[in-house]
């Protein structure tokens, strides 16, 4: 991944309200639409068109309605529904996408009313979530939410079966179908639930295995596309996570061990967060958002290289999000990625705003080492010094206490090998028959 082009083109996106996201030889091409309450600063639709170009959708125009809320029947109010329908005339839009989750009956009332196919948000998000999915577990979830999502939205789908008329007899194949297709639905989805569940179990295991290892376990949580995997990849001096120019590129979550001062720590990368996440991916990819909530410390990446307002955005949605799973209280440490992005003033503004945050480019690599010696500071506290003495013929036991305390000061003397070591408070009952009198 390009990721110098993807940070500036990051920026210039939203000062330049979406500029270079069109593609007129696109197949599909979207009227961006949104409602607004006036209190929006910068380019409403901003992401709306982001997710767009990730779906492979050219944005061929844009509206926006101020008003409090959206109307309940149709989205936007009848006078702006005129506007609207010359609006996509004249960019010869084939496709209408809303920025926020319709109800159904929004959703048709507006089909009807521009006479084109309409998709909100979620639907969005839904389509880049299918395409991205690459694990069983992750391609589960994907149809999980799309089924859910789906479920609501029978109604009507068969009216041209139904009888018209009333009293006995008017029950037609058309509402039985709907009623058919719903069973079928919900007996789909109460499947997939039990197969997600077993593979839950499966990695209920594997977290179970790690926790007794002791490791402390640390989670990249952050904005979609804020370059969580490269810097993972940094972190582990490694390539083998997979990056992209994209929004939610990472839905399975990878762990990699890093050893930092001969220790251990368990990194994960997750799924990233976005603003208006909906509910049914929360609860759909709930397991895979559990790796935030079960770690020690979670790391909160956050693009430095966007617009002061736009940061604060993403860093509102995380927590929103963080706050929904039950991680709200979990020890963060902020990480400002993308450095090599900025220049000397926005970097001493970017540290202004967010005081104690750390400043990386996990391209370049500038930074990763204080990230790490933070990281190791974060877990300072979970450690006792113990001194102990190892007899020579329990060998063994020194590589069990450098597994879970790293680097190992040593002096050999004639009873054994005298060791001082920073272990896990957890661990230290594991090595009480060495403790030293000094201990």
């Amino acid at each position: 991944m390009d990721r110098s082009r993807n940070g500036r083109n990051k920026k210039t996106h939203y000062a330049a309200n979406g500029a270079g996201v069109s593609n007129p030889r696109a197949r599909q091409r979207a009227l961006a639409l949104g409602v607004v309450d006036g209190s929006e600063e910068g380019d409403a639709l901003a992401e709306l068109k982001e997710l767009l170009r990730t779906a492979g959708v050219a944005t061929a125009g844009e509206a926006v309605q101020q008003r409090a809320a959206p109307d309940p029947d149709r989205y936007l109010g009848r006078g702006k529904l005129a506007e609207v329908k010359e609006q996509i005339a004249a960019c010869d839009a084939n496709l209408v996408a809303c920025d926020d989750e319709l109800a159904p009956r929004q959703e048709r009332n507006l089909e009807s009313a521009l006479g084109v196919p309409v998709i909100d948000r979620t639907a969005v998000i839904l389509d880049i979530f299918a395409d991205h999915a690459h694990s069983a577990e992750g391609k589960l979830q994907v149809e999980l939410a799309q089924l859910e999502y789906n479920l609501a939205r029978m109604r009507g789908l068969w009216t041209h079966l139904e009888r018209l008329g009333g009293g006995i007899g008017t029950r037609g194949p058309g509402e039985s179908q709907i009623e058919t297709d719903r069973r079928l639905a919900r007996d789909q989805i109460a499947a997939l639930r039990r197969r997600l569940t077993r593979l839950e179990r499966n990695r209920g295991l594997m977290r179970e295995r790690r926790q007794r290892s002791s490791l402390p376990r640390v989670a990249l949580a952050g904005y979609t596309n804020a370059g969580k995997s490269t810097l993972l990849n940094a972190l582990t001096g490694s390539e083998d996570v997979a990056v992209g120019d994209r929004l939610f590129h990472t839905l399975d979550p990878t762990t990699r061990s890093v050893p930092l001062s001969g220790r251990s720590y368990l990194f994960t990368d997750t799924v990233g967060f976005i603003e208006k996440l909906p509910h049914q991916l929360v609860e759909a990819f709930k397991a895979t958002l559990e790796e935030t909530v079960l770690a020690d410390l979670v790391l909160q990446v956050v693009d430095a290289a966007a617009p002061a307002e736009r940061r604060l955005a993403d860093l509102a949605a995380v927590d929103a999000v963080l706050e929904e799973i039950g991680g709200g209280g979990k020890p963060r440490l902020l990480v400002l990625n993308k450095a090599d992005l900025l220049d000397e003033d926005e970097r001493a503004e970017a540290l202004l705003r967010h005081p104690g945050g750390v400043l990386v480019s996990a391209l370049t690599g500038e930074g990763v080492e204080e990230l790490q010696a933070r990281v190791e500071e974060a877990f300072e506290d979970t450690l006792a010094e113990v001194e102990l003495l190892v007899p020579y013929n329990q060998g063994a036991r020194l590589h069990e206490l450098h597994e879970v305390a790293g680097e190992l000061e040593r002096t050999e003397r004639e009873d054994g090998v005298l060791v001082r070591a920073k272990v896990p408070w957890s661990e230290v009952h594991r090595f009480e028959d060495l403790r030293t009198a000094a201990a």
